[in-house]
């Protein structure tokens, strides 16, 4: 799984789950551990003396495999924003020739207006070991807090975590990948859930599961605050419904609309998809 955030990945599986064929957790790590191996045997003078390539191949596949020795169910999904430009690793590694990456998505308003609206229930308070990240960030950088502020942080290609995630999904469109993503729009899969669900398991040639969406709990809750700096940045209600603001109600009227042009799944915008 990989798409935009704030954009339902998390409820998308609370709502997996209830299938026992699924299981369907958090963001993990294990992309980056194939990094960080991939990485560390290129710059190792030792492994280059002596290469075993088989070998580290072998260690770099079994990666996702030792990572969910814990999981019984049939199905996994790994929930990695760079997934989509790290098609290459699928592929090469894991052995999928054509992988299956769903893809949450939504407009970039409304996905700045839930960070910023998260931010402001999230005030720091005495005792907590962190600010949110995005704030963090700017203290950093000696940039001034604020929301315009926060949201351009966001939305750089370099470091923001829109931006990044848009990046890593045109990368993998233009390298002619779109086949193998499935777009889901959050607002579509809040007004028409069953309808959305059932595009899903076709994409994913599964049989048809009845889902209640008046039941929904996330089993696998993250410590958001301690991560984040933001306590409920994964909480799921119970039941299907939007309550987020309206972003004219939010937003700075500078941001407003600012980055309407990279929501590239919309009928308006260019087709990427090939």
């Amino acid at each position: 799984m990989g798409g935009l955030p704030r954009s339902g990945s998390t409820l998308l599986s609370s709502i997996l789950n209830q299938n026992s064929r699924f299981d369907s957790g958090t963001s993990s790590p294990v992309l980056s551990m194939m990094h960080t191996i991939i990485d560390h045997l290129w710059n190792n003078e030792l492994y280059h003396a002596y290469p075993k390539p088989n070998q580290a191949s072998q260690i770099i596949s079994n990666i996702i495999n030792q990572w969910y020795s814990d999981v019984t169910a049939p199905v996994i999904f790994d929930k990695n924003r760079a997934w989509t430009a790290r098609m290459d690793l699928i592929q090469g590694y894991l052995g999928i020739e054509n992988p299956k990456i769903i893809c949450p998505v939504r407009d970039t308003d409304e996905i700045l207006t839930s960070f910023i609206s998260m931010i402001r229930r999230n005030p720091f308070q005495e005792g907590q070991t962190r600010i949110n990240f995005i704030d963090e960030q700017l203290v950093k950088a000696n940039i001034p807090i604020t929301d315009e502020n926060r949201c351009d942080y966001m939305m750089e290609g370099s470091g923001g975590i829109i931006g990044e995630s848009y990046n890593a999904i045109f990368e993998g469109l233009n390298q002619g990948h779109g086949k193998c993503f499935y777009f889901v729009d959050y607002n579509d899969l809040i007004n028409d859930p069953q309808q959305v669900m059932n595009g899903i398991y076709e994409f994913l040639e599964e049989e048809p599961y009845e889902h209640n969406f008046n039941q929904i709990f996330n089993k696998h809750q993250e410590q958001d605050l301690n991560t984040y700096g933001l306590q409920d940045m994964h909480t799921v209600r119970a039941s299907l419904e939007k309550t987020s603001a309206d972003p004219k109600d939010v937003l700075p009227e500078s941001i407003l609309g600012r980055y309407a042009d990279k929501e590239f799944w919309k009928p308006q915008q260019p087709n990427l998809i090939v």
